[in-house]
């Protein structure tokens, strides 16, 4: 993501997050750019300890609370691993989905609207009437491949 494309997207959270009446704030800015600007999903002490370059007396607090705001609306997803959905990072939009490196935690998202069929067979199966879904993908990224 570019630079100005960041600028963006952060000021575009920020304006959602103020129109939910979460107050507009630099600590709030710190930990939206931070998620924004990670390559992969990041736990709330890699959160805190990243916005805290920026905002030295940022609370921990804040940063539970403001996932918990960015959560709320939608903006951020929770990623699913064996030890709980600790991490998070932005909301997939459309039928997009995610890829996560389970050596360094490197997030690539991907198109995925084929999924139609697959999931009539199921409802058929099972007579679930599916009304949505979310797919994570785990594996090795190019770099942590073996060569």
């Amino acid at each position: 993501m570019s630079p100005a494309e960041l600028d963006q997207l952060t000021s575009e959270w920020l304006d959602k997050l103020q129109e939910s009446g979460y107050r507009r704030t630099d600590r709030c800015e710190a930990i939206v750019r931070a998620i924004l600007a990670s390559p992969r999903a990041m736990d709330p002490m890699e959160l805190f300890d990243e916005a805290r370059k920026d905002i030295p007396r940022l609370g921990l607090v804040t940063v539970y609370r403001t996932i918990q705001k960015l959560a709320d609306l939608g903006l951020v997803e929770r990623l699913h691993q064996e030890e709980g959905c600790h991490r998070v990072l932005p909301a997939t939009q459309g039928h997009q989905h995610f890829l996560v490196c389970s050596s360094c935690g490197t997030v690539t998202y991907f198109a995925g609207d084929n999924l139609a069929g697959l999931f009539e067979t199921i409802a058929a199966q099972t007579g679930f009437e599916i009304q949505e879904h979310w797919l994570q993908l785990f594996g090795l990224c190019p770099a942590c491949r073996p060569a």
